[in-house]
């Protein structure tokens, strides 16, 4: 069981997968879906003060690298992009919303490279992502234990 939970982390505290992707796993591996829930979510919460130490400091360093320079601005421009008019518009709240939407995209990587590009204040961007990610794996939570039952959504 501890195996799952470390996996379930892995994957809540990973790039391409957050707690969209650690809270179903776990669910579906047999684990104790309130267990589950905040192993996932405690991951993902953890993910703000990493990437704020990786964007204040490391990057600096490896932005001189021409192939890290190319994909950080790549990753840069998304996350703009995704977050541009949600967040310029409703600051804290579209910052909020930008993260709690569990699609592909949206989350708490794109959000805390939103935060950093759009200059907000670390409280404040670290609570909106905290809201965003609590909701959004909610949302995630239900839609799993729901299907791990059987129940249909749709």
């Amino acid at each position: 069981m501890l195996r799952i939970f470390i996996i379930a982390f892995l994957w809540s505290i990973s790039p391409f997968g957050e707690a969209k992707v650690g809270i179903p796993y776990a669910i579906f591996n047999g684990a104790n879906v309130y267990l589950a829930f905040i192993v996932c979510f405690v991951a993902n919460v953890l993910v703000f003060p990493i990437m704020m130490f990786f964007l204040d400091t490391i990057n600096g360093y490896l932005i001189k690298w021409r192939p890290y320079k190319k994909s950080a601005i790549y990753v840069a421009q998304k996350a703009k992009f995704g977050a541009k008019k949600g967040v310029q518009k409703y600051g804290f709240w579209g910052l909020m919303l930008f993260v709690m939407v569990p699609l592909p995209g949206t989350g708490v990587y794109a959000g805390t490279i939103a935060a950093y590009i759009f200059g907000f204040d670390r409280k404040q961007a670290f609570f909106a992502n905290t809201i965003g990610i609590f909701f959004s794996s909610v949302i995630v939570w239900t839609i799993s234990i729901l299907t791990s039952k059987g129940i249909a959504i749709f």
